[in-house]
């Protein structure tokens, strides 16, 4: 991919780009991740990853506006259709799209070529770690959701089984599962290498509130019980 063409694409992507949680510097690094694991597979057509990479996410502004709509499939369409009226190949339209319309997390519709796998990877990458965790924590604030919510019993609840969205309930249901969810070894080594960092966060912030509501409910009773 020469410089005029990656120009092209990168200042259409720009012009999709809006949402903080998603922004353009989660695109670099998703190319920047993508392109470490291609020097691992031998055969990736890189500027089909390149244009992938760069388009992934250009769908996210229609997903927030309208939460019924995947991102992953307006995004694909989208790109198609860019790529389409810029005169690209009719191959490589569709690779590019296929690629970005598999991207999400999702059992539904896995990613089948080798630069999907990696575009998939590397996309998970940037939810792993301490990037990850700052990540969700803004996606969280943008949508008004809590930390944690608390049991029955007022105790704060770890996440797990959870269905009211928060940060914890999201930490269980896709932060932690992610790192045994990569399709290249490049991408599962450096997902391991971060792992520690995202375990470290969730079970620090966990004990603080964990202690703080439990010595916090009791100081509180003796204060309105010395009142009587």
């Amino acid at each position: 991919m020469d410089k005029h063409t990656f120009s092209l694409i990168e200042t259409y992507m720009l012009s999709c780009m809006d949402d903080s949680a998603h922004d353009k510097e989660h695109i670099y690094r998703v190319l920047f991740q993508a392109l470490e694991i291609a020097q691992t597979e031998p055969g990736t057509d890189c500027d089909v990853l390149i244009a992938a990479c760069l388009l992934h996410d250009i769908g996210r502004r229609e997903q927030f506006e309208n939460p019924a709509l995947c991102h992953a499939q307006v995004g694909s369409e989208k790109a198609a259709r860019f790529l389409r009226e810029q005169g690209f190949p009719h191959d490589f339209v569709q690779q590019v799209a296929q690629c970005i319309l598999t991207h999400r997390y999702r059992q539904s519709a896995p990613p089948q070529s080798l630069e999907a796998k990696i575009l998939f990877d590397a996309d998970k990458l940037d939810v792993t770690g301490a990037v990850g965790i700052a990540r969700t924590l803004i996606y969280e604030g943008i949508v008004s959701h809590p930390l944690y919510t608390l049991r029955p019993d007022g105790s704060v609840s770890n996440g797990e089984g959870d269905t009211a969205p928060s940060f914890f309930q999201e930490y269980k249901y896709k932060l932690e599962r992610l790192y045994s969810q990569f399709y290249t070894a490049r991408g599962a080594q450096l997902a391991r290498q971060r792992q520690a960092a995202a375990v470290s966060y969730y079970e620090n912030l966990l004990a603080e509130m964990e202690g703080l509501y439990q010595s916090g409910r009791k100081a509180l009773a003796q204060a309105i019980g010395s009142q009587n």
